[in-house]
């Protein structure tokens, strides 16, 4: 079987990780650099073309970083009108990638969520923050990652300046219960085609109250209890995506989701787990091209 990885660079930690899996099982694995393609948008034969070839595998892996959701998900796109598999739909990265769309669906889906506020006029501040209940509030921005562009906001005054300032900058944001019974801590959860294949629980460095592991934050293997999983799993249906990185946190009205990414990194959950996710990856895409 040919494998695309759609990836900036083979050197990164889950593109290395994919690529060793597929060609351990047997299959030609290429990386192609979908910002150096290009699309050839012609009637009953679509195509993808990088450095002048056509680009015809019988799978996809996309590895769309977030400051390239739009025209990677084009490409991705583009391989789904010529009917090849995609271990990640174009839709669902695209919502994903959307704080505010990616809610809305969540919430429709019926999926437990931190109680969340958002609005346009900077003088609706003391209706959004009734909304949630009142300070103290995670302030996101809806263009923000990795913990980048989330503020905790322990006052009202604290809460209406941090507002204020991205509303000058014409910032779209959202305002979020905070969940102070987590102390700092979440759960990553990988789903992979409907089944939770591995999770850790992260805990935030002392000071903060953002878990990521590249901001300080530590994981370990944790077990989750049926309805963590079946939150995780749900979250990934309702956004359209055969693999995902679910984020919960634990909260006395049971499970929340905070986030579903589209381009979970498989390096700490990896380690932390000692699941081979890649290979299960792989194996998703044996189970399910040309059925």
């Amino acid at each position: 079987m040919k494998i695309a990885i759609l990836s900036r660079s083979s050197s990164l930690y889950s593109t290395a990780r994919l690529k060793q899996a597929a060609l351990s099982r047997g299959h030609e694995v290429a990386v192609v650099d979908y910002l150096r393609c290009y699309m050839d948008i012609t009637a009953r034969r679509p195509r993808v073309l990088f450095r002048g070839e056509e680009v015809s595998p019988d799978a996809v892996i996309p590895r769309i970083g977030a400051s390239y959701t739009f025209y990677g998900a084009a490409v991705v796109r583009q391989f789904e009108m010529a009917d090849v598999f995609t271990v990640c739909s174009s839709d669902g990265i695209s919502r994903s990638r959307d704080k505010l769309r990616s809610m809305q669906i969540l919430s429709r889906a019926g999926v437990g969520l931190p109680t969340t506020s958002f609005a346009h006029d900077s003088q609706d501040i003391t209706g959004i923050l009734d909304v949630v209940g009142g300070p103290p509030v995670v302030i996101k921005l809806l263009q923000g990652t990795q913990g980048v562009g989330v503020v905790l906001a322990e006052t009202r005054q604290a809460a209406e300046s941090v507002i204020s300032a991205f509303r000058q900058l014409d910032a779209n944001f959202l305002v979020q219960q905070y969940i102070s019974e987590a102390e700092g801590a979440d759960l990553r959860v990988l789903v992979v085609g409907g089944q939770v294949v591995a999770s850790m629980r992260r805990q935030a460095p002392p000071g903060d109250f953002r878990s990521n592991l590249h901001r300080g934050g530590s994981a370990e293997a944790v077990a989750l209890s049926a309805n963590e999983s079946a939150t995780a799993v749900r979250a990934a249906n309702a956004m359209g995506l055969d693999v995902a990185g679910v984020d919960l946190i634990q909260s006395d009205d049971g499970p929340m989701v905070l986030e579903v990414n589209s381009s979970p990194g498989l390096e700490g959950i990896e380690g932390a787990s000692n699941v081979d996710i890649a290979e299960i990856i792989v194996e998703h895409i044996e189970n399910n091209v040309g059925a």
